[in-house]
């Protein structure tokens, strides 16, 4: 099993005491790092761990304080600083800084303390972090720090160029095997942020390298800087992005052309995440390029690999066959249809029920009402798909004349509308599921827009409620006994970790239905005894290095069995031990113990001790 630090660090650090010597007059400072021969974006300092000796190799005798410190006192000193921050945003700020001054640190940091660092570096607070990325950026990280790459529309034809200068930034080897790339235009639910969206790339690949030990330093995130049609930031005089709208769809995808032909040139091996896009571009983007490179959108796949596993824990607990299911969407943007039809695809394959009839368990419900083909309006082509056709003359304007017409069996939202299962929605699914548990997943993000809270579903369903949110909520005291009740999270980073994962070590062709698929139910497989007794739809946060390999290692198999795989090292691995009950290669997420060490063996982690950071000769 993975332990949560992992099994070895893979830091490379400089190899010669000539090279140290370089530092004598330029790294003289508090927080001295060992640096490779190359110019580095994120040095890798070991701080007050420096030992004695180090020190007067590198002439920094009198320089800094005398007392030489293990790591744990240092993990203590950050955690207390981390603590002492009086808001979230905060605690954002000193992340960062701290993960571009001691990279180290910050991970055995994150790692250490994942539960409750998880939510300040992504969801929820980096959706603020977002909101006032251009006021807080020089904050972030010290002066002239490469921290990915920002591509103005006006400079997508010296791609080459840009690229070219990231190079000479990074260590000669840190080529980069995975990037996060986005336009914010559309934000978690917080909608257009322009450049300001550089905290999802930033904030998604921390997740890479926690969550599956993706190496930090061949992370590579990415914004398109492409203008913004959001007035507050074309007025804020602090706002660092490009002045002007946003280009049309033409110019739009011949841009998203040139940058993604010039960063696959580049580096061809390299795992792209399209992430929070607008719905259309999300679409288009992936119909465009899944087929031509090793990407996937998170948006789209990985929302519903993770929802697809919690329904399938779901489906368990409910107390109502899954052909019997009537599920409600609450919003129909590109999360939302992506879901949907990753449920239909486990629905046909795992249940064995005609497609058509998959489908006809689901009803949309969007700004105007049900979505049905006659309602009169102009359908988006990616709503077209679950618009319904036996609804007659019935038209539903809102929830609450949806929720009595389909009388749903799970209510799932991805609407990002505020409260939108209120106490009477909450009260009345209840009443619609008597003789079952209602499935409730409010999934907007942040939590700002999420449609109900734990404690609410809770409540207002006498405790009954099957749950899972797109933000974290904490646990639930019921009054009357007592009991401890944990919310589910449907948090993506249980999924796409082990997708880049698996993908930078089987390099797979592309990243098929059936691969996401594969990760969903290894997902589901992952629940312990005690977190199904418990009535837990996923496992802990506590355990998601350890669940991240499993799901990897079921990746790896599909990818092998679907005959994708392009590394040779894992096809016979795969072929040689392959996974017990695995009859033919319909995704069914097994694994072999044997893939499962490999995966462990090559997750990244921080370094255990000062040595292992240290140049080889001084």
């Amino acid at each position: 099993m993975c332990a949560l630090l992992g099994r070895r660090s893979q830091v490379r650090t400089a190899t010669s005491a000539a090279h140290v010597k370089q530092h004598d007059q330029s790294h003289r400072a508090m927080s001295p790092s060992i640096q490779s021969a190359s110019p580095v974006k994120k040095p890798l300092s070991v701080g007050t761990a420096l030992p004695y000796a180090t020190r007067t190799a590198m002439h920094l005798k009198g320089l800094v304080p005398s007392a030489v410190e293990d790591f744990s006192a240092q993990e203590a000193r950050a955690r207390e600083q981390l603590r002492s921050k009086g808001t979230d945003l905060e605690k954002y700020i000193f992340l960062s800084w701290l993960r571009n001054t001691n990279l180290n640190l910050f991970y055995r940091l994150v790692l250490g303390n994942l539960k409750e660092i998880a939510p300040i570096i992504y969801t929820p607070t980096v959706g603020q972090a977002c909101q006032e990325f251009s006021h807080i950026y020089p904050f972030l990280a010290p002066p002239n720090a490469v921290d990915g790459l920002y591509v103005p529309l006006n400079e997508v034809d010296n791609i080459g160029e840009i690229i070219q200068n990231y190079k000479e930034s990074i260590p000669e080897g840190d080529v980069p095997e995975i990037t996060v790339i986005t336009d914010g235009s559309r934000i978690l639910g917080l909608g257009d942020l322009g450049m300001n969206g550089m905290g999802i790339p930033v904030g998604k690949l921390q997740l890479y390298v926690a969550a599956a030990g993706l190496d930090p330093r061949r992370c590579l995130p990415i914004v398109l800087d492409f203008g913004t049609d959001n007035p507050k930031y074309l007025e804020d005089p602090l706002y660092l992005g490009i002045r002007q709208k946003r280009p049309d769809d033409a110019e739009f995808y011949a841009a998203t052309e040139k940058v993604l032909t010039g960063l696959t040139t580049a580096f061809p091996e390299i795992f792209i995440q399209f992430e929070d896009f607008n719905t259309p571009h999300a679409f288009g983007l992936l119909d465009q390029w899944r087929d031509r490179i090793l990407c996937f959108n998170d948006d789209i796949q990985g929302t519903g690999s993770v929802i697809l596993a919690g329904f399938i824990s779901a489906i368990k607990l409910a107390g109502i066959p899954a052909k019997d299911q009537r599920v409600l969407f609450v919003g129909a943007g590109s999360a939302g249809v992506g879901v949907a039809k990753q449920l239909v695809d486990y629905l046909v394959i795992e249940h064995k029920i005609p497609e058509e009839q998959a489908k006809a368990m689901f009803w949309f419900v969007d700004s105007r009402g049900v979505i049905t083909a006659n309602r009169g309006d102009t359908l988006a082509d990616h709503k077209v798909y679950f618009a319904r056709n036996d609804n007659g003359d019935t038209q539903c304007k809102n929830l609450e004349e949806a929720l009595e017409y389909v009388k749903p069996t799970a209510l799932i939202g991805l609407s990002t509308i505020y409260k939108a299962f209120n106490e009477k929605i909450l009260t009345r699914m209840n009443q619609l599921n008597q003789d079952a548990r209602p499935i409730i997943f409010p999934l907007s993000n942040p939590k700002t827009k999420a449609e109900c809270t734990f404690e609410e579903a809770m409540r207002f369903t006498n405790n009954r409620v099957l749950f899972a949110s797109g933000t974290a909520f904490p646990e639930y005291t019921i009054p009357e006994t007592g009991e401890v009740r944990v919310p589910g999270q449907g948090n993506n980073m249980y999924v796409f970790p082990p997708i880049g994962l698996g993908a930078k070590l089987a390099k797979p062709t592309r990243i098929t239905d059936s691969l996401v698929f594969a990760v969903s139910k290894a997902l589901s497989n992952t629940l312990s005894a005690d977190e199904i007794a418990r009535g837990e739809l996923y496992p802990r946060i506590e355990r998601i290095r350890e669940t991240s390999a499993q799901v990897t290692a079921a990746f790896i198999h599909q990818a092998v069995r679907e005959g994708l795989a392009q590394s040779q090292k894992w096809i016979d691995l795969v072929n040689a031990n392959p996974a017990s009950s695995a009859t033919s290669s319909a995704p069914d997420g097994t694994y072999s113990q044997a893939v499962l060490d490999e995966v462990c063996n090559n997750m990244w982690a921080p370094a255990e001790s000062v040595q292992q950071l240290l140049p080889t000769k001084l």
